[in-house]
């Protein structure tokens, strides 16, 4: 079977109130964490307002993870084009690529925070434009094989040649896919891969089942190919030993980052005002279609193999970063995760299971076999000897009850 991948996706989205110093060390800390469980990928994004979102520089922080980590792919989760001269971005990446050896994920997205579009003054209705205009010039020069000339209306570029390319062979490109088709298609037109991050909410999590025919249509339409093990699908989740825990751990904190940040800061259309933690966990993660997972390892399974058939299938699951619960907590949900959910999904205890049944119902079998050992065993000039001193030797010992040698059966 194809090993699915898993990673975690760091807007991120923490409650103002934590010394902003402390608070990076604290997400360069799980991104250490997380490598050594054997996560896959690392994200994190692009944020300039609504003081949650606190990374202006996924780059930077990445290439600070990269010191702190030894194999977890870092991904710009995304780098907003609109934002940035293209071929900057190009360079950023590939300095990215070579100050952690070879781990860089390059993920472009339009800019997420109307109020980010806002202060740069730029016109939210060309963000998405911007975006496919500056992903082909980066895909260009991030190629190397001719210098590039492109003038635009927002940037210019003459004769450009990155003097650097990746460390990687080919640098991973990957897309941020919300509900619409946008970012879908465009993965499809460059072939790129694909982050649903729009999977977190339970429209965005209906829309998948129709999501990846749209970067396969656009895909045959500009004689590219998309890859489903190039597509990251995101979920929500906190994870304990019961779901009493879990609801326990977890349901304050998910009601402040509701009720303050989702529902009080972005006015996310169909967000509710949740009056107790009982109903905000009541509300995520216990209602039909919902696209978060409060519970026990065996939940977070069984909801991920649902996902599977909706979608048609995908490469890596991301899960959400978030501070529904206090630090220790969290740092536990990923451990279960690790110890318990990745391995079930990957079928790394089938064969366990299969060996232990093996054995259970081949018992006679061992059982002869062990008889006949005993017997060769006993034909061997002094072996009657030698049990005999290890009889008299067990019941020296006190306590001991030393078993009947004497017996042929």
């Amino acid at each position: 079977m194809t090993r699915m991948r898993f990673g975690a996706f760091l807007a991120p989205h923490h409650p103002i109130g934590e010394h902003p110093v402390l608070q990076y060390r604290s997400d360069i800390a799980l991104a250490a964490h997380l490598d050594r469980l054997g996560f896959d990928e690392f994200w994190c994004g692009e944020h300039h307002s609504t003081g949650w979102e606190t990374i202006a520089s996924p780059e930077m922080f990445l290439a600070a993870a990269g010191e702190n980590t030894k194999r977890i792919m870092l991904g710009t989760g995304v780098v907003s084009l609109p934002y940035h001269h293209p071929f900057n971005v190009a360079q950023r990446m590939v300095q990215l690529d070579h100050m952690t050896g070879g781990r860089a994920i390059f993920g472009s997205g339009p800019g997420a925070l109307p109020s980010d579009a806002y202060n740069l003054g730029i016109n939210p209705l060309t963000q998405r434009d911007r975006q496919d205009e500056a992903l082909g010039v980066i895909k260009r020069l991030l190629a190397g094989e001719e210098r590039v000339t492109h003038e635009s209306d927002w940037f210019t570029i003459k004769d450009a040649k990155l003097q650097l390319l990746p460390l990687q062979d080919k640098l991973p490109m990957v897309v941020a896919s919300t509900i619409s088709p946008s970012g879908m298609t465009l993965a499809g037109k460059y072939g790129t891969g694909v982050i649903s991050i729009g999977s977190t909410s339970t429209e965005g999590l209906a829309a998948l089942a129709t999501q990846w025919s749209f970067a396969e249509e656009s895909a045959r339409k500009h004689g590219n190919t998309v890859d489903r093990k190039d597509w990251r699908v995101l979920l929500s989740w906190h994870i304990a030993e019961t779901r009493e825990q879990a609801r326990k751990e977890a349901g304050a904190g998910l009601m402040r980052w509701n009720n303050e940040y989702v529902h009080g800061t972005l006015m996310r259309p169909g967000s509710k005002f949740f009056k107790t933690p009982d109903e905000a966990v009541d509300e995520t993660a216990f209602v039909p279609g919902a696209a978060s997972i409060i519970g026990t390892p065996d939940d977070l399974i069984d909801a991920v193999r649902k996902l599977i058939p909706i979608t048609g299938g995908f490469g890596t699951l991301i899960g959400f970063v978030h501070d529904w619960a206090n630090r220790e907590n969290t740092l536990r949900s990923w451990d279960l995760v690790a110890r318990y959910v990745i391995p079930e999904l990957n079928g790394l205890l089938d064969r366990y299971r299969e060996s232990r049944e093996y054995v259970i119902n081949h018992r006679e079998s061992f059982e002869l076999a062990g008889k006949a050992v005993l017997n060769k065993i006993m034909e061997h000039e002094g072996a009657t000897k030698a049990l005999a001193v290890t009889k008299n030797s067990r019941l020296a010992m006190p306590g001991h009850h030393a078993p009947n040698l004497d017996r042929k059966d």
